[in-house]
């Protein structure tokens, strides 16, 4: 059993660690030093998060922040791009890479379907090897992602140009240790009168890409509804979450570490000694918090799911449920991944993922590990359905929320490494904020508001989140 006081010091350590394990070198450098030159003398400053004070109401109505806090708003939907198109709307998940000692690229996704409005490509020259699919006239699927190069020290957008085009619903997705994005659909499309293939893949797009890459679908990841991603920079193996009320938590174990299009075998969670587990704890709660559950990988296969029936087989099988599985980050040999409606309210529950240490008697593919439950949302005071995950420099989670209501009150929802959670924003425009990320050297936290899209860089003061 993990005591309250022993999860309150792995929290700090392992959501500080969460960022810095994508930071080598000089960037890891960078990070740390201005970590400490944001927090000063931690000793000296206000303890708990009401110590932070009430949320700022922002005269342009846009989002509300903590005091000291500020943002810049970088990217609005409809903006002209450098290839001639316009920025798409509904910005969902976005990762965050460094290319040089003053910029970044921001990848982000664009949750749209085939029934939206793709008018700007009507009219467009795309080359076909450019784009995944088209709709029954010809013109590109909407869905795919777009790639933004900023200027940390200039403070401004250098270029704004698609970097995948054709997909359905990019939701999520995660970042590589080898400076890439997978963009994930939330889609299980097939091939018909009104498309010409299917959909419910993940797409590898390289950071530094320059224009549209040539989208090829990752198919030995598994069709199904994918949310989001991440990679474990040691084993290689990529983690993967399911957005569905009954999902399972899934894992690809690659044939070669850093080139996951050279096939690999998907698996699925199962709690050891305990099959077909239910972490929901809608009914009777089946799981503890803080309490580790030993787990076990099962081979899936038809990973392809032409009958959308990957994860009840798998569950007949004897995998873990999951109630919506959303946003995950990787830390230093563990990981954290939002479950949106779990829990007895139904408001949320957050998981931690801990990949047993790597044995020469032990192949990827058997690797265990332990599953606990570290969060449950008892109101929707605390967080209302709890969607993307990111780490503040102080090693704080900031939590993004998608409530599902005709009117909605969402939030940038930070939470302690004593476990305390407060508002860290709230978002004014009735809309859900998303894909939080932030700088390799941690001064600068990136966000979507979804629809109309708008990017925002966030800055101030890190260090007065520590407690």
């Amino acid at each position: 059993m993990v005591t309250r006081r022993e999860f309150n010091r792995g929290f700090i350590a392992v959501a500080f660690s969460g960022l810095a394990t994508h930071l080598q070198g000089g960037e890891l450098t960078r990070y740390l030093s201005n970590v400490s030159a944001a927090s000063g003398n931690l000793s000296n400053l206000p303890s708990g998060p009401a110590a932070l004070g009430s949320l700022v109401p922002d005269p342009k109505g846009i989002i509300d922040l903590l005091p000291g806090f500020s943002y810049q708003q970088i990217s609005h939907f409809g903006d002209p791009m450098d290839d001639g198109l316009t920025v798409p709307d509904r910005a969902d998940g976005m990762g965050c890479f460094e290319l040089d000692d003053e910029r970044v690229v921001l990848v982000r996704n664009h949750e749209l379907s085939p029934s939206k409005s793709a008018n700007q490509l009507a009219d467009k020259s795309i080359h076909s090897t450019r784009v995944y699919d088209t709709d029954s006239s010809g013109i590109p699927l909407p869905g795919g992602t777009s790639n933004i190069v900023y200027n940390l020290k200039k403070r401004q957008v250098e270029s704004q140009f698609m970097s995948l085009l054709g997909t359905i619903r990019n939701c999520s997705g995660g970042t590589t240790p080898w400076g890439s994005w997978l963009t994930c659909e939330e889609s299980v499309a097939t091939a018909s009168n009104a498309i010409n293939k299917n959909h419910g893949y993940v797409f590898e797009v390289p950071s530094r890409a320059t224009t549209l890459v040539k989208p090829e679908p990752i198919k030995a990841m598994g069709r199904f509804n994918h949310e989001a991603a991440c990679v474990d920079p040691v084993s290689g193996i990529v983690y993967l979450t399911e957005d569905r009320p009954d999902s399972l938590f899934y894992r690809f174990v690659p044939n070669i570490k850093d080139d996951l299009k050279a096939g690999g075998q998907l698996q699925a969670l199962v709690i050891a000694g305990k099959p077909k587990f239910d972490t929901r704890n809608w009914q009777q709660p089946q799981m503890q918090i803080n309490q580790d559950y030993a787990c076990q990988w099962i081979d899936l296969d038809n990973v392809e799911s032409p009958e959308d029936d990957l994860r009840l087989r798998g569950f007949a099988r004897g995998a873990a449920v999951f109630a919506r599985g959303e946003g995950i980050h990787f830390g230093e040999q563990e990981m954290y991944f939002c479950c949106t409606s779990g829990g007895k309210a139904k408001l949320g529950q957050i998981m931690r993922y801990r990949p047993s240490p790597e044995s020469k008697h032990q192949s990827k593919g058997t690797q265990t590990g332990t599953l606990t439950l570290f969060v449950e949302s008892p109101n929707k005071a605390t967080f209302n359905f709890g969607d993307n995950l990111a780490v503040a420099p102080s090693g704080h989670l900031i939590v993004c929320e998608d409530q599902y209501s005709d009117v909605v009150n969402n939030h940038l929802k930070g939470v302690s490494p004593q476990g305390q959670v407060y508002d860290f924003a709230k978002v004014r425009w009735q809309t859900e904020p998303a894909g939080a990320c932030f700088s390799a050297d941690g001064s600068v936290l990136f966000v979507n508001l979804y629809s109309p899209t708008l990017t925002l860089a966030i800055r101030g003061p890190w260090g007065s989140l520590y407690a």
